[in-house]
């Protein structure tokens, strides 16, 4: 007993969802002696959705391993490809898997457990074992699997907006600060292996500042109830226009932020044109129609958060000076004059 109450303190000890996974899988590993223990999230929507490993670790390792933060979907596996996680997802219970003994054929028993937020299902813990579990490391499993999601919950109030369900603006600093560390090493997130092949060492980080236009005449015409409507279907349309490693923020009135990374400016210019365009187009229920300004900058190595915001925030001014519902580019406003580089014109006075 004493050595699962260590466990729970360690596991609850942190409030980096990261090192969450890991150190369930790590005191998973360490009292079941599992062959195998590892937490799959599925990302990615229909058809195309896909597995990300949060945390994996063998009898073997000495450390646990995981995708990278900014893992390209397509080289995940297939959610179809792995039958029986899904029937664990899709049916919110445990599914098993017989040990088949002796022979090249050989397989290990495995339990699957259904990972869940408050709302649903949203991945699954699979333990490879020499024999099933028996009953009693059922419950123990069973147990600790409800305490990580109700720290989760605990994490998720913290961490997001209440209304749209996207990060909240006290989050940023951090998450900024991790994603422009794994870009620095993109090979190698500290997690192990698996980062080896599923990162684009080419990619680069981008920071967007997005600003509903005239939002104040929405409110004014129609109520903050329809206001907070509109808010909310747009935290839901730029969900379907970024990817799911993309990190989305609230900050607060209707002023929002995307971290994403793209191989270069043209492929983040798109992906915030995407969302430009599908806003204009959207029908909101009571308001109508909505636009949104954008202005994005690259990320650098040595920026700190609010430096990446102002820069971004400079060109979402400019975009509503010159008639909303555009995307700005921090680099085209500077090389068309309209901007001026203060990290540019800091080197030369150092020099």
């Amino acid at each position: 007993m004493s050595q699962v109450v260590e466990h729970l303190a360690e596991l609850t000890g942190y409030r980096d969802r990261d090192v969450l996974d890991v150190t369930l899988v790590g005191a998973l590993r360490d009292m079941l002696r599992p062959g195998c223990v590892a937490i799959y999230r599925s990302v990615g929507d229909g058809a195309s959705a896909r597995w990300l490993t949060r945390a994996r670790q063998r009898a073997e390792d000495p450390a646990a391993s995981a995708d990278p933060l900014w893992a390209e979907l397509e080289s995940l596996p297939l959610l179809s490809d792995y039958p029986l996680r899904v029937a664990c997802m899709r049916r919110a219970e445990i599914t098993w898997r017989a040990p088949v003994p002796g022979g090249s054929g050989s397989t290990a028993a495995m339990a699957i457990f259904p990972v869940s937020n408050e709302r649903e299902v949203v991945g699954v813990l699979e333990i490879e074992t020499a024999h099933a579990l028996s009953p009693e490391h059922v419950r123990l499993v069973s147990g600790i699997l409800r305490v990580y999601r109700n720290f989760q919950g605990l994490l998720d109030y913290s961490e997001r907006d209440t209304l749209t369900g996207l990060l909240n603006r006290k989050t940023f600093d951090d998450t900024f600060m991790r994603s422009a560390a794994a870009l620095k090493n993109s090979n190698d997130d500290g997690f192990g292996e698996l980062s080896d092949r599923r990162t684009t060492a080419a990619s680069h980080a981008w920071l967007a500042v997005i600003d509903i236009d005239h939002f104040k005449k929405v409110n004014d015409s129609f109520g903050h109830l329809i206001g907070d409507e509109v808010l909310l279907l747009l935290s839901r349309l730029m969900r379907t226009c970024f990817r799911t490693h993309d990190q989305l923020y609230r900050f607060g009135g209707e002023e929002f932020v995307v971290l994403l990374r793209a191989r270069a400016a043209s492929d983040a210019a798109g992906a915030f044109e995407r969302l430009r365009a599908t806003v204009a187009a959207y029908a909101f229920p009571q308001a109508g129609h909505v636009t949104v300004s954008v202005g994005f900058s690259a990320v650098r190595v040595s920026d700190t958060p609010s430096g990446a915001f102002e820069r971004a925030d400079k060109c979402v001014y400019h975009a509503k000076q010159t008639g909303r519902n555009r995307v700005s580019s921090h680099a085209d406003l500077v090389a068309q004059g309209v901007l001026h580089d203060d990290e540019r014109v800091s080197d030369v006075e150092l020099f």
